[in-house]
């Protein structure tokens, strides 16, 4: 049960940020795409927080704060599954130190992200770009760090192939979410506030990809408890040993089940056993035994 919940977190995680996007973007095209008072002149396209800031505030801070607190416990429990052995373990102290960072660098993030849709851009512009910057700038830190503590697993477990694809899907992240960072600034900057909207919406939903990625680092764990569990059925299909000896009656095979024991007496007087290890000696039948000796 719990191999199968770990993997539900950066799902559900991902899930409930999509959700938020598409109802906002939803919402701003069926009003019309109206222009807000926290748009700039000349503006047509809004911003995630513009739409945030007027009557789905509501909706932008709860579902920031459930997709916040359940990818932070993504982070929690992959280090928990390599603290364990349930995942590869860290094979040095640093790698540790790497994964601390990038938890800490995700809850700072996370908290920027909280902090950014409560200080809406209509009353709190200033506040909400510094929360903005802080979300952005926490999740690429957290990116970068747990892409090296990957890399360095990568190089002792080399069989593992989950961690050289988290590791390159975490490095594309990071390559691309600072490229389309920086151009959001620059764009924002030099008042291209439609194109800058853009890259907003393009950043925002490349994000879902990035969350719904750590489904990857807990496959090692779904497909171990899988193993198990189709190991334990086929051994009881096969009628595996159940402790007492007794489960597999063929491994306990003696001789020829026809119904005759141990040397049988012919009808030339004769009987066939073997005596001394030979297998061909033979001599006279005895006087008949008693019906016990034959067991």
């Amino acid at each position: 049960m719990w191999g199968i919940s770990y993997w539900i977190v950066p799902i559900f995680s991902s899930l409930v940020w999509l959700a938020m996007l598409i109802a906002m973007l939803v919402s701003w095209t069926t009003q019309g795409s109206p222009h807000y008072p926290s748009m700039n002149e000349g503006q047509r396209i809004a911003y995630i927080s513009d739409v945030g800031a007027q009557g789905l505030k509501p909706l932008f801070i709860a579902m920031s704060a459930v997709t916040v607190i359940t990818f932070d416990l993504a982070f929690v429990f992959e280090r928990w599954l390599r603290h364990t052995g349930k995942l590869a373990p860290n094979t040095s102290i640093w790698q540790k130190i790497y994964s601390g960072i990038a938890i800490v660098g995700a809850i700072v993030g996370g908290v920027g992200l909280i902090l950014l849709s409560i200080f809406d851009t209509v009353r709190h512009p200033r506040l909400h770009n510094v929360f903005l910057a802080v979300f952005i700038i926490g999740y690429i830190v957290s990116a970068i760090f747990i892409c090296w503590e990957y890399q360095r697993l990568g190089i002792h477990f080399r069989q593992h192939s989950v961690l050289r694809i988290s590791f390159w899907i975490k490095l594309n992240f990071i390559l691309i979410e600072l490229a389309l960072a920086i151009a959001f600034g620059v764009l924002g900057n030099q008042h291209h506030w439609n194109t800058a909207a853009v890259l907003e919406w393009v950043i925002a939903f490349f994000f879902f990809f990035y969350v719904a990625s750590f489904f990857i680092d807990f496959m090692p764990v779904l497909r171990s408890r899988h193993h198990q569990s189709r190991q334990t059925e086929m051994e009881m299909a096969r009628g595996g040993d159940m402790g007492d000896g007794a489960a597999n009656p063929e491994r306990y095979y003696r001789g020829p089940t026809n119904g005759h024991v141990d040397g049988y007496a012919n009808t030339n007087g004769y009987a066939n056993g073997y005596s001394n290890g030979n297998a061909n000696a033979y001599k006279p039948a005895e006087p008949a035994p008693l019906a016990s000796r034959n067991f």
